[in-house]
């Protein structure tokens, strides 16, 4: 690819603008934690993985930046840091978890006999740029692991972006598409347009077009009729968070695309990096749902839509329970039900 989702250069966190796109490929450049957390509250950059990766670079920038003369002035930097990015996006469980994984790597380098400041914030930078390196190499493997469930010619519904764009590289359920394609099979995708911030339409129709892989974009309503006139062979997302049981908190409108497919006995998959697995969540119903601003939904590209005064819901997540899921793929293989016990294995089997 030719472009990155983001990336560390000269001491500051670079972001590709995913407001801007199609229109507009600009990077931000965000040299402060402050405008880092504001960048993944404002969706410059979005998507779990993508935002987990983005959560480790702040807190490589928080150190780097860190005027402490001890390490214990840092670690209080460094947890006030932490607390602010976990403000960001509640849903997205990557976030914690890339999280929990840079302060074990702090805690880690501080306990070294010649550590200091400075060895720790070098330390820091190093384990981001691994978790957004690692990120990549386990959407290919994920990739591969579904592939052998989209067969020669099939036709692919997908909601939200699910791509390179939202991961550090290559993508979760487009990572599927694209070793399908790669595996030599004939792949077209369609693309709910993913009201209100249209990251189907924007993002997805974006990367694809720019693979050469064939993409037609639709209203999100439209899905349901396509799958009852047999356009649509199989549908992939992905996934924010999927709980002990196999619920799946994605994007809005997941769900009902779920029991579209499930209605017209179409396979409904989902694919997640490990790290999306939250077992310490036991269902769906303990799964945080972000509520985001009322302009989201009262204005298409800078026009009011809502009369003022009318007030709007924006719930940015929904839930899809388990036993609409045909099967969840990760890197380490494909969970299918019951999934309390097929998620559990694979976040024991031992890693590669």
């Amino acid at each position: 690819m030719s472009w990155r989702t983001l990336r560390w250069h000269d001491g500051a966190v670079l972001l590709l603008d995913q407001r801007a796109l199609p229109e507009r490929e600009q990077e931000l450049a965000c040299r402060t934690l402050e405008e880092l957390a504001r960048a993944i509250e404002q969706l410059v950059v979005r998507g779990a993985p993508a935002i987990g990766c983005a959560a480790a670079y702040g807190i490589a920038l928080a150190a780097q930046r860190s005027q402490a003369r001890s390490l214990a002035a840092l670690a209080r930097e460094l947890a006030d840091a932490r607390a602010r990015l976990l403000r960001t996006r509640p849903t997205a469980v990557n976030l914690a978890w890339a999280l929990a994984r840079m302060q074990r790597c702090e805690e880690e380098a501080a306990r070294g006999r010649e550590a200091s400041v400075a060895s720790v914030a070098s330390a820091l930078l190093a384990a981001a740029h691994a978790l957004a390196a690692e990120d990549e190499r386990i959407c290919r493997a994920l990739g591969r692991a579904g592939a052998e469930l989209v067969p020669d010619g099939a036709r692919v519904l997908t909601h939200c972006n699910a791509g390179a764009l939202a991961t550090a590289g290559y993508g979760t359920a487009l990572g599927v598409v694209r070793a399908a394609v790669e595996a030599g099979r004939r792949v077209s995708v369609l693309a709910d347009e993913t009201r209100p911030f249209l990251q189907g339409a924007r993002l997805t129709a974006w990367e694809l077009q720019r693979d050469g892989i064939p993409v037609t974009v639709i209203a999100d309503a439209m899905a349901a009729h396509l799958m009852r006139t047999r356009e649509i062979d199989l549908a992939i997302v992905g996934a924010d968070r999927v709980a002990a049981n196999g619920d799946v908190a994605n994007k809005i409108g997941t769900y009902a695309v779920a029991l579209a497919a499930r209605a017209h006995g179409i396979p409904f998959y989902v694919a997640a990096p490990l790290s999306t697995l939250d077992p310490a969540t036991p269902s769906g119903a303990g799964i945080p749902i972000e509520e985001r601003g009322r302009d989201e939904i009262a204005r298409i590209a800078g026009r009011v839509v809502v009369p003022d005064g009318v007030p709007v819901r924006h719930p940015a997540f929904d839930v899809t329970p388990a036993e609409l899921v045909t099967a969840i793929i990760t890197e380490a293989g494909i969970a299918r039900a019951p999934y309390a016990e097929s998620l559990a294995g694979l976040l024991r089997a031992p890693r590669a």
